[in-house]
């Protein structure tokens, strides 16, 4: 048989804390396509095609895409 000693037992601590604020993160840290690389071109022009059709989902991919394809220039 197990016995619980409620006395031990606290309360949890309860408070109120401030909202967090994330930095924005300014289009000029997505990455660039490298000039010639026909992949990169083709990423980018996904890229813009999504956003222009609300698509954040895939912009972030190709974001993803394009910081990991110089791996291979």
């Amino acid at each position: 048989m197990v016995y619980l000693n409620y006395a031990s037992m606290t309360e949890p601590t309860r408070y109120s804390t401030g909202t967090v604020e994330l930095p924005l993160r300014p289009a000029e840290l997505e990455p660039t396509p490298v000039e010639g690389c026909a992949g990169c071109a083709e990423l980018a022009n996904v890229r813009d095609r999504a956003r222009a059709g609300g698509d954040m989902t895939t912009v972030s991919d190709c974001n993803v895409f394009l910081r990991r394809h110089p791996e291979g220039h």
